[in-house]
């Protein structure tokens, strides 16, 4: 308790500040604004394999699809790296939307965590429905912790088993310990403002509401919950963890907490590794201040892993 009112009483000063102006500072060059929007609402079929074929043909249904999920406050751009380089690979992407993103401020600050999850689950859902057989996942940050709810939910008894699930810097325990205290502070502090380039503006939100924080930590609490209990795998599906050593956002106890309290269910442990990389979500480096050629060497390892299960 003395350490919670002291990172109170720390922090306090800045909070006061920002909720002195209630209303963020919101321009149209923002992704917050009424201006730009994730382009999959305009050209699902670019972006969701069940958009782009809604009549699929038996060799299309032999193909692999991978549902790729971004993080908080994120949108499909978080995976486009990925989407690019498997250009001409035989399986298929479908790089959803988390609900709620993408849009304005306001959809953003009313959005839950269950609007969040409900994007994967439509399109896999929909795939399903279609006839594909071969569907895999992958999460980043946020997109992880969703993932890893579907699995604690036991939302795959009563659908078919993915054919993998791979998490990329998943969320579960923050660094930022001031987040885990969101609940506390969030009437006070009515929104976080993030120091990114404008270019980033156009792809994640600017000003991050408080409600939608403590939709966070209502997501990841529940998973870690859920990992302390243990976690069982669907049958058949295999489970991977890349996270970054020197995650900023997404602590790597994350990982330990997932090695530990997730499990196959032959009873085998997930596969984990750790990245020498000090970012969050690595696997993105477009408008990334530098990028090194470690980095670069870090995500092509992801890339070629993640393909190989996949081909």
């Amino acid at each position: 308790m003395k350490a919670l009112l002291k990172i109170v009483s720390v922090c306090l000063p800045i909070l006061l500040i920002v909720a002195c102006n209630a209303t963020p500072d919101i321009t149209d060059e923002m992704l917050d604004g009424d201006v730009i929007f994730d382009p999959s609402l305009y050209a699902p079929e670019e972006y969701l394999v069940s958009a782009k074929y809604p009549t699929p043909t038996q060799e299309d249904l032999k193909k692999h699809v991978l549902i790729a999920a971004h993080g908080y406050s994120s949108t499909t751009f978080e995976w486009q790296e990925f989407v690019q380089w498997s250009a001409d690979s035989s399986y298929r992407i479908s790089s959803v939307l988390l609900d709620g993103h993408g849009r304005t401020y306001e959809d953003f600050r009313a959005s839950k965590w269950e609007d969040w999850r409900a994007a994967i689950v439509r399109e896999f859902e929909l795939l399903e429905d279609l006839g594909y057989t071969k569907i895999s996942l992958v999460g980043s940050s946020t997109g992880g912790a969703l993932l890893l709810e579907l699995m604690q939910s036991g939302y795959f008894d009563s659908h078919i088993k993915p054919n993998n699930i791979f998490l990329v810097d998943p969320i579960v325990a923050p660094t930022n310990k001031l987040q885990s205290i969101a609940n506390l502070i969030g009437p006070m502090m009515v929104y976080l403002e993030v120091d990114q380039s404008a270019e980033e503006d156009k792809f994640w939100y600017h000003f991050r509401p408080h409600e939608t924080v403590s939709e966070l930590n209502k997501v990841i609490q529940k998973v870690r919950k859920g990992l302390e209990k243990g976690i069982r795998v669907p049958s058949g599906t295999y489970v991977k963890s890349f996270h970054s050593k020197g995650d900023p956002t997404a602590s790597t106890t994350s990982t330990v907490l997932i090695y530990k309290g997730l499990e196959h269910s032959d009873g085998s442990k997930i596969d984990v590794q750790l990245m020498n990389s000090d970012i969050h979500v690595f696997t993105r480096l477009k408008l990334r201040p530098s990028v090194s050629p470690l980095e670069l060497s870090n995500q092509l390892d992801a890339f070629t892993q993640m393909a190989k299960r996949l081909n």
